[in-house]
């Protein structure tokens, strides 16, 4: 497997670089408007036993098609995507043929996984109330993060930094991880292992509403069904099981949630209000959408920068019966994909929230995990309690599409400040209408796809409004820049770096 497993980097950011080196010119991706009636099927058992899967992940790497596989007995299965896949009257027989390895990662369900270091090693949390590090390649245990005191049900590691993760806990509690602060010691085997333990944690993170506190009824789950490392860096999205609300974290201040997102305006405590949970929380490679599958049969989403307004866009048709049934935006955010109760699998588009979607026949009970290829672009994978994966791809001359919703890609070329004034200063010589021309070549703005986030192009009317527009342009103070929405998620570099507390916590202020 050491092919699989190179030392080159992959990450949101270094694809960021990439792209401003290269003009932004951005691939043209296929739209999934005609998906192949037929799948490869593995079937998901050990010894001859089946057992339901309860997470997939496809590896991150752009070059790897590897999708792990973790079921409810406690094992980790990897497939190989680009192989031929079994059909469904084979997959039974060629159950072990159709896997490179598996093994027992645990003694429990593992509820899910993360890949972390280039896919060298992927991260486990299960119904034993740990999470483990294991080496990818030669399936060892490489450390142990032990300290919730429930099972532990979601994972997400810091999108730039592997070394610090999140997990959520049936036990109501989130926790930070640091796999730098960790201490050493030996298993019955003399085998080496590292343990961690949290470096914060927020407990009863989703039992009250509006800072609150509320009464429980008997019973009731408090369980922290996803969480995420928002794109930001120094935020954490969480949702749990009693309620609909989003619950915005700051990691530097974790005493109060710094903001919230809920699908109603003001999020009612009678006790006749039937309150819907989260089952799963799901973002785009971009960090602009949010998606949320609650268990009122809906998929929301949100605008990250406009959590207070509610969700922008949702999303109906499948059946979210069980805190199995997940979704997953896709990483560049035009498609959702969601699994349902009613043994199908749906994807809608992103602008088109009003459209049916498409649906994916094939399973014959619940389809719980679902997972986007980010490698092999309309490669998808669902899991079902009718102990089948099925990997899904698009029939070969599909129609083409550019549209994204959260893809702008810009290029600008400008002067240095030094340069403005001394343009200035030859105004009065030169006259302004050299330095209109100047500008119109300087500034040159190209956008390679259309978008809900319209981009104004810059015109020049008069050497007036050019010269004005141009001061604007040079002169443009930090302030300024830091008072805009957008400087949370992308901050000029020059300035200090904001996250959305810091925005909400502005906003606040000025109203």
């Amino acid at each position: 497997m050491d092919h699989r497993f190179s030392s080159t980097s992959s990450s949101f950011f270094g694809d960021l670089t990439i792209r401003e080196l290269n003009g932004f010119r951005v691939r043209k991706r296929p739209y999934l408007g005609d998906l192949s009636s037929e799948s490869g099927v593995v079937s998901i058992e050990h010894d001859g036993i089946t057992t339901p899967p309860l997470a997939v992940s496809f590896s991150k790497r752009r070059s790897s098609n590897l999708l792990a596989v973790a079921d409810e007995d406690g094992y980790v299965s990897f497939y190989d995507t680009r192989r031929s896949l079994p059909s469904l009257s084979s997959c039974r027989e060629k159950a072990a043929e159709a896997r490179i390895c598996d093994w027992t990662a645990h003694n429990n369900a593992i509820f899910d996984m993360c890949w972390i270091k280039d896919d060298t090693q992927l991260l486990t949390s299960s119904g034993d109330q740990t999470i483990k590090i294991w080496n990818a390649e030669k399936r060892k245990c490489v450390g142990i993060l032990s300290g919730h005191t429930g099972s532990v049900k979601s994972i997400c590691s810091h999108s730039s930094n592997p070394e610090l993760l999140v997990s959520g806990s049936r036990d109501g509690s989130v926790a930070l991880w640091d796999l730098r602060c960790k201490s050493s010691s030996t298993n019955t085997h003399g085998e080496p292992r590292i343990f961690c333990r949290s470096t914060a944690v927020i407990k009863e993170a989703h039992t009250s509403f509006c800072g609150k506190r509320v009464k429980r009824a008997r019973g009731a789950s408090t369980s922290i069904t996803s969480i995420l490392y928002l794109k930001d860096e120094m935020s954490i999205a969480s949702a749990g099981a009693v309620d609909s609300v989003i619950k915005i974290w700051d990691t530097r201040n974790l005493k109060a949630s710094i903001a919230q997102a809920c699908p109603h305006a003001e999020p009612s405590i009678e006790k006749k209000k039937v309150l819907h949970g989260i089952s799963s929380l799901s973002q785009d490679s971009n960090g602009v959408f949010l998606a949320a599958s609650c268990m009122d049969h809906r998929i929301y989403l949100y605008d990250v920068m406009h959590l207070k307004k509610g969700p922008a866009k949702t999303f109906t048709g499948s059946k979210i019966g069980s805190f199995y049934v997940k979704s997953a935006i896709s990483p560049d955010g035009v498609h959702i994909l969601g699994g349902s109760s009613d043994g199908n699998a749906y994807i809608w588009q992103v602008r088109r929230p009003e459209s049916n979607p498409i649906m994916l026949k094939g399973h014959e009970a619940e389809v719980t995990a679902v997972d986007w290829c980010s490698s092999d672009y309309g490669k998808i994978a669902t899991s079902s309690d009718d102990f089948m994966v099925r990997v899904w791809n698009i029939k070969k001359g599909s129609s083409i599409s550019t549209r994204s919703p959260t893809a702008v890609r810009k290029r600008v070329t400008a002067h240095s400040s030094i340069e403005c004034r001394k343009l200035m200063m030859d105004d009065s010589h030169s006259g302004s209408g050299d330095i209109d021309k100047h500008l119109c070549h300087s500034n040159e703005m190209k956008i390679n796809s259309p978008s809900p986030i319209q981009t104004e192009a810059v015109e020049f009317t008069t050497p007036e409004s050019g010269k004005k527009r141009k001061i604007d342009m040079f002169l443009k103070s930090p302030a300024s820049e830091s008072d805009s929405p957008s400087s949370v998620l992308y901050p000029p570099p020059s300035l200090k770096r904001r996250t959305i507390r810091d925005y909400f916590m502005s906003s606040s202020c000025n109203s």
